[in-house]
């Protein structure tokens, strides 16, 4: 692939709860030519969001539609109650669905977990949103089940959360419009999710990003050539006895400790 083949930028949807912050520090060091762009969709508009091209890949909870679009799930959240901090339920470590039984458990519209038969008795009305729900419950109208991430997110002073036994659970997954070949960089993302090195044969964009210019490669060979010559042991000039030192004085015609001459000086008169 050459530069200009390499495409511009990279845009990647994510959904509330999720943090992609980790993968995006891999992949500014090493794809820093190539933005990534990230875009915040909810979980019930992230799937068509990438369907229509809004982004090229995202992180989203599953279920997604499997004929328009692939996916490889990450991990699974654990399912919190969030309740307030005088609640009865803080003695424990954790709650069973059937302990909620005489709570009112709200059910907001974009809720994610999707209950069969949700625990407790149902509110008046559902809340609109996430938010709205937690809202109610720091009103003291009733409790709410999140993903945990969902909780942290809408994290409140006067509120907390316990893990619940047996309940159904979010999952987590990168995911990308299904295509007869993957496009390079969604394959650089998968790489980094899934913790490739950048020598991995599919980073091909990072690759070539960080392959060096003909021009650096002639000036580290010239660098390699000048600390080869120095560093080389010359050899003797021609004719020059091998045992004599630099400045043609021999091993042991040379100047003896103190600077004297080898040679025998004229006698004084005595």
């Amino acid at each position: 692939m050459t530069g200009s083949d390499i495409p511009s930028s990279f845009r990647l949807a994510y959904v509330p709860g999720v943090t992609p912050t980790k993968w995006v520090r891999v992949w500014h060091e090493r794809l820093p030519h190539t933005p990534l762009e990230l875009v915040q969709a909810t979980a019930a508009d992230a799937p068509g969001l990438l369907v229509d091209g809004g982004a090229d890949a995202g992180l989203v909870r599953l279920p997604v539609d499997r004929d328009v679009l692939s996916a490889i799930p990450l991990y699974t959240e654990t399912t919190v109650v969030v309740i307030p901090k005088d609640h009865v339920a803080t003695a424990a470590d954790e709650v069973a669905p059937a302990e909620l039984a005489d709570e009112i458990v709200l059910h907001p519209l974009d809720d994610v977990l999707g209950w069969e038969a949700l625990p407790g008795r149902p509110a008046f009305e559902r809340p609109e949103t996430t938010a709205d729900a937690i809202e109610l419950v720091a009103a003291g109208v009733g409790v709410l089940l999140v993903p945990q991430s969902l909780a942290r997110l809408h994290h409140r002073k006067d509120l907390t959360y316990r893990p619940v036994r047996e309940a159904p659970e979010s999952r987590v997954a990168l995911s990308w419009p299904t295509a007869e070949e993957t496009p390079d960089l969604v394959e650089e993302f998968i790489g980094i999710v899934r913790g490739r090195t950048v020598n991995s044969t599919r980073g091909r964009v990072a690759a070539a990003q960080q392959r060096p210019t003909d021009k650096a490669k002639e000036k580290a060979k010239g660098k390699q050539r000048a600390g080869g010559a120095g560093g080389a042991r010359q050899k003797p000039a021609q004719g020059a006895r091998p045992g004599k030192r630099a400045g043609g004085q021999g091993g042991q015609g040379g100047k003896r400790a103190g600077g004297q001459s080898g040679k025998r000086g004229k006698p004084r008169g005595r």
